[in-house]
Order: structure tokens, then sequence, then C-alpha cells
């Protein structure tokens, strides 16, 4: 099973990064942007304003986001989950059946409550979905420093071969079936790292803050066990493993952006500070989770008050308190 012509949809910073990594290994593979303009743009930068400093590698391809798109072998949408349904139905026209379509999104569709794999399988029915998500950042993976991802697809070895085509000596993707169990954790670590920023933000302390991002991921394993995750892929590198990460380290928009709120920023003008004008995907996420939750009879209450501040129906001190004053129980 080989994929000899791979195209990247997204020229932001994960795009970006994925394509470089991609030449690097020594794949030919064509980057597509949004538009001719954007096209043309970094033709002439070879950098993306997303991931300034970065080139992109010279066998990196550029050309516009058309349907002639979908006739390469294996496509990486590498565009934020609310516009990966507008992608997949860009590609859709002239897409092979059982082509692999990989979504690098982490989040879930609003209205539809629709995992990425599921808007790809809608939107584009012809395609083989996945999903690609770990602890990565996309400075990091564009310079070719080492990072390790989990690959899935429904197929065992369609996802085992688009592991070894993507993989390079810096960058390690391990394949797995447990698509939802990757989604999973790829969507609810950005709502924990908002709340890890909060208690950030707000100096509560690095106590505080490892007993939040401990309580937070038992709210995203029973979450993600409920809607039929793996528990070893929640506590992989799709899962816990991108939590450690993005919890901890402020190139993590969405932990950048809790800072913000901890410190007082109000929630619309501290995401467009925190992130260079592209809202953090936790924000998208978080009242959408919470939705699926209830819906499930899920308890999370650090997703619940995070979507309060978010709302503006709670003051961040308040929120914080009404979590330290819930009744004692075992630890589950």
């Amino acid at each position: 099973m080989t994929f000899e012509h791979i195209a990247v949809v997204g020229a932001g910073a994960w795009g970006t990064a994925l394509a470089n990594t991609i030449a690097r290994a020594g794949r030919p593979v064509l980057l597509a942007a949004r538009d001719r303009v954007a096209a043309d743009a970094l033709v002439a930068r070879r950098e993306s304003p997303r991931l300034p400093g970065v080139a992109i590698d010279e066998r990196v391809g550029i050309a516009p986001l058309t349907e002639e798109v979908g006739r390469y072998d294996l496509i990486l949408l590498a565009v934020p989950s609310q516009h990966l349904r507008a992608a997949a139905r860009a590609i859709a026209p002239t897409l092979r059946d059982g082509t692999p379509v990989i979504a690098c999104a982490k989040g879930i569709e609003h209205g539809t409550q629709a995992f990425m794999t599921e808007v790809i399988a809608a939107s584009a029915p012809a395609a083989l979905p996945g999903i690609l998500s770990g602890p990565s950042f996309a400075a990091d993976v564009a310079r070719g420093l080492p990072a390790a991802v989990t690959l899935a697809t429904r197929d065992e070895a369609t996802a085992a071969a688009l592991a070894r085509t993507l993989g390079s000596a810096a960058f390690r993707p391990y394949h797995s079936t447990d698509m939802r169990g990757v989604e999973i954790g790829g969507a609810a670590k950005n709502v924990l790292a908002i709340a890890a920023g909060i208690v950030a933000g707000r100096g509560l302390g690095a106590s505080a803050a490892a007993a939040l991002v401990t309580r937070g991921f038992a709210e995203l394993f029973r979450f993600g066990r409920a809607l039929g995750a793996q528990p070893e892929t929640l506590t992989g590198l799709s899962g816990l493993g991108d939590v450690i990460l993005t919890c901890s380290s402020a190139q993590s928009r969405n932990y950048s952006y809790g800072i913000a709120l901890g410190k007082g920023v109000r929630a619309q003008a501290g995401a467009q500070a925190q992130t260079g004008g592209a809202l953090a995907e936790g924000v998208f996420t978080a009242p959408v989770l919470l939705e699926m939750a209830n819906a499930h009879g899920i308890e999370m209450p650090i997703a619940a008050a995070v979507v309060d501040i978010l709302a503006g129906k709670a003051s961040v001190d308040a929120a914080v308190e009404a979590l330290l004053t819930r009744p004692f129980r075992a630890e589950v």
C-alpha cells in the first residue's frame, strides 16, 4: 500500500509543519492554500504568516485549494475544526473511493456535535476517514524536532501504511483503529488546557494545577469511555500525552488563552489577544462537549466551569469557588 502523491490542505501553522516534515522524509507533497491570493503569497515568501521564521521546505509544492486536490492518493485536512466540512466538500467531487482523508484538527463541530471523521464521512462519502492527533506543537514539528502522534483509521492495515508513509526519525505516528478515542482526547484536552491556563493565570499554585489537570483528565476519561473510546487510547499519546503538553506550555493557544482569562482579560478579547487573531479551538469545543456530556449523563464539572466563564455566566473566582466547595467524595 503506497501513497505517492500527498496533499496537505490548509497552509496555517500545522499544515505548514506537516508539509515540511513530509518533504524532509523525502516524499513529494502539495500544500494547498485557501485561495490563489494566499497561495501566491506563500510562493513568494516561502513562509506561512501563522508560522513566522520557519521556511517552507523547497520540496513542498504550493497551490490553491481546488477540487483537483481530491485526485491525490492521501489528503491531510489541516484546517480548524469548524472549517473542516468546507475543506472536505471542496475535494469530494474528484475523490476516488477509499482515498484516505485524514483530519488534523482537534475539535467537535458546532450544531451537529459531529467528530472530525464523521464530518469527513458525511461531506466526502468516497473517503476513508482518519484522524491524526497527539502532543505536538507546529513550530517543533516544522523545525524537525522530535514528536510522536497517533494516527487512526478504521482499517488497521491502512493505518499502519499511513504511519509508515508519514513517519520519519523525528516524526513518529503510532497507528490505531480507535478513531473515536483519538478524537475525544484531542478535543477534550483543549477545554482542559483552558482550565489549566486559568489556574496559572490566577496564580493558584502548582498544587492546584496538578489537582486540576488530574481531575480534568478523569472527566476526559469518563467521557471517552461512555462514547466507546479504548482506555489505552485515552492514556496514550492522543489523550494523556496531549494533556501533559497543552496544560503546561504557553505555546498552547488554549493554555495561553486560559492564562489571559485567569488574569482578568474578558473572554472574547483574551482569545484574540493571546492567539494572534485565531481563536483557540477549546473555545468552540467547550459548549459542545458539555452538551454531549449532559446528554449522556456524564459529570464534567471542570468543563462546565470553563463553559460558564466563556459565556460570562460566572467569574473566574466564582467558578473556582464552586469547584472547591463541591461535596467530598471517593476518587473515581
